[in-house]
């Protein structure tokens, strides 16, 4: 009602500033809007902040905030396409877990291994390599983060939507290494070792 009001009293030039502010408005969030859905990460980004995962703590489901991960924390990520498959197991993850004791030497405050699964398996999967007590297991059940960072990848009826697999360092919330493989594939470019390298 003020808003009309004030129109009707000033007349035609509040019409016009009212118009252009809100087309300034819905373009400039329109664009973050779509650089946010288009977003491709990279070195230099900042990880999506307001993420959240989900671990097994106590036997119970409990968010992580990717806030709570990341924010002043130097973080490495182990990002595998699904918990308990061949590769992921046997030669990705394992890597990491290995290396635990050298990232933790060269300052890593964190390591966390992420994948499109729910909680229970994520805990299920830590127990049987022994290392749910040094990493963080987190499930990305809806495979929200994984398209939030544009690596994603669909495997169809064999399992939907994926995390492409990677390997990542994070400090502070900002993708400091990343090396991201086509699909479930395993080289360098996601083995622990290109981690230690950068640090």
């Amino acid at each position: 009602l003020y808003v009309v009001y004030k129109m009707r009293v000033l007349g035609p030039f509040t019409c016009f500033m009212l118009t252009t502010y809100t087309k300034a408005f819905i373009s400039t969030n329109f664009r973050t809007l779509s650089t946010r859905l288009a977003m491709t990460l990279s070195e230099g980004d900042k990880l999506p902040m307001d993420a959240v995962f989900s671990r097994l703590v106590d036997g119970k489901p409990t968010n992580v905030p990717a806030a709570d991960l990341f924010a002043g924390k130097k973080v490495v990520v182990c990002g595998v396409p699904g918990a308990m498959t061949p590769t992921c197991s046997e030669k990705h993850l394992p890597g990491f877990i290995e290396a635990y004791d050298q990232l933790k030497a060269k300052g890593v405050d964190s390591v966390a291994c992420i994948s499109v699964n729910d909680p229970f398996v994520m805990g299920a999967w830590g127990k049987k390599l022994e290392c749910d007590e040094k990493i963080y297991m987190l499930a990305d059940g809806g495979a929200t983060f994984a398209k939030s960072i544009g690596h994603q990848f669909d495997t169809g009826d064999f399992g939907g939507i994926r995390l492409k697999r990677m390997a990542m360092l994070v400090n502070d919330g900002v993708v400091q290494k990343i090396g991201v493989e086509e699909g479930g594939a395993f080289t360098d470019l996601s083995d622990v070792k290109s981690i230690l390298s950068a640090l």
